[in-house]
């Protein structure tokens, strides 16, 4: 409800300052198709998509504004326009079967081009000329015109939207941008990782991944500050850019911990030391397991490499934040599991399902099926889990516009898949007997019969 109680609060015009843009908050930057994720800093050049400029006049704007970059770098806030074509562009043919794309039907060369911008005509104003100067535009069709024109626009109006971070933009920034680093997780497969995991403020989620950090953010934005969250992380130490951009308030951070995924054996054992000599020792050692196990021999010699040539010093912080999230994972009465990892699922879903209380969500994203399968495999052979589902995920976007409506013309290929289910309290078996063994089947006796 953080949101409805937002949109109240905006409504009857009490704290308005949350809505606007401050100096130091971090932003999306919108260009069409385009995402990018910055923080606001006064004097600061910023580049995107080729174009550089400064974010001063950001400071106190309402958020989802659309700025006009102008010269110097300058923005400005773009005024609402009325009408979007002129006159001319009522005009319109019947069909194209006449138009010839000869590269002559444009009267402005560069360096006309150039010389408008020169003399401070904004993209609007470019694009006019434009359609004034074209021989052929007239006798182009309605729709034609139309895609003329946002063509013309997306490459002259120097314009950029500041949006607020959300789970639902960053995914789709990572995903348009650098879809390798949160393993092709599109976000519709993590708006279904949150629903399914039954992510909900107040409850103690566990979560081990090797996105940037975008699904801890996504978690964390979900719980919106109440409860507790545990990051589970490999190698020396938990990667957050991605939940770093979404600029959460300070409490939010109360709620999360760390925890060495390679000090999870040992903390089941009940054989875990939390002082900082044990903690340089296991990071080393957690490190060199990765290298062996999990990924491939010449990534290995790299990671033994740094290991050796880079020495990790314990500290007291160190030490206090393993026994805080050793603290909170001794109960093993976690409410929600979810991993999301470039590493092979089975060991650590065997191994952190362990610290889920009975009755408690999980799941698991890989961008491959095989991987799940043999997660699917293992949880019905040593049981502890229910209502175990195997999905994919698809999604298509369609243009919806008068008389044109169908799906787009490229769309993603794959979403990943999911494997879900519900942990059970398993019961101890009795001695010489076998969990889950049918009983043998029953011989029927035959009795002999004689003729006499």
């Amino acid at each position: 409800l953080s949101w409805l109680s937002s949109f109240l609060m905006a409504d009857n015009g009490d704290n308005d300052s949350q809505h606007r843009v401050n100096e130091g908050d971090y932003v999306v930057l919108k260009r069409g198709d385009i995402y990018k994720a910055v923080q606001i800093q006064k004097k600061k050049k910023t580049v995107f998509e080729k174009q550089w400029f400064f974010l001063d006049n950001a400071v106190g704007e309402l958020y989802g504004t659309t700025f006009e970059v102008v010269t110097g770098g300058t923005l400005q806030p773009r005024k609402p326009k009325c009408v979007e074509s002129s006159a001319d562009a009522k005009e319109a043919g019947t069909d194209n079967r006449n138009i010839l794309d000869d590269g002559k039907s444009q009267k402005l060369t560069r360096d006309d081009i150039e010389t408008l911008k020169e003399q401070g005509l904004k993209g609007q104003e470019i694009v006019q000329q434009l359609i004034e100067n074209s021989t052929t535009f007239r006798d182009k069709t309605e729709f034609a015109q139309e895609k003329y024109i946002k063509k013309k626009k997306k490459k002259y109006e120097n314009s950029v939207m500041v949006l607020r971070p959300s789970c639902r933009v960053l995914a789709m920034m990572y995903h348009g941008r650098e879809p390798g680093k949160i393993c092709h997780l599109r976000y519709d497969t993590l708006a279904q990782m949150l629903t399914l995991g039954n992510i909900h403020a107040g409850s103690k989620v566990l979560v081990f991944e090797t996105c940037a950090g975008l699904v801890l953010g996504a978690v964390m934005e979900r719980m919106g500050g109440y409860g507790s969250v545990v990051q589970m992380y490999p190698g020396g130490g938990p990667v957050r850019a991605g939940m770093e951009s979404f600029g959460f308030p300070s409490h939010f951070h109360d709620t999360l911990h760390e925890f060495p995924i390679c000090h999870v054996n040992a903390l089941l054992a009940g054989a875990l030391d939390t002082e900082a000599k044990d903690i340089d020792a296991g990071v080393r050692l957690c490190l060199y397991y990765e290298c062996n196990h999990l990924i491939d021999q010449q990534i290995s010699r790299v990671f033994q490499r740094f290991v050796q040539l880079s020495p990790i010093n314990g500290t007291q912080m160190e030490e206090k934040k393993l026994a805080a999230a050793a603290a909170v994972l001794e109960g093993r009465n976690a409410d929600g599991l979810v991993i999301a990892s470039r590493f092979h699922p089975c060991p650590v879903l065997l191994g952190l399902i362990k610290f889920l209380a009975p009755s408690r969500p999980f799941v698991v994203y890989s961008q491959y099926k095989e991987p799940l399968i043999e997660c699917y495999t293992k949880l019905r052979e040593q049981g502890g889990a229910v209502s175990l589902r195997l999905t994919d995920s698809w999604i298509r976007h369609y243009q919806v516009l008068p008389n044109r409506t169908h799906p787009m013309l490229l769309m993603s290929g794959g979403g990943g898949y999911l494997l879900s289910g519900t942990t059970v309290a398993t019961d101890t078996p009795k001695t010489g007997s076998t969990r889950g063994e049918e009983p043998a089947a029953k011989r029927l006796k035959l009795t002999e019969t004689t003729e006499g």
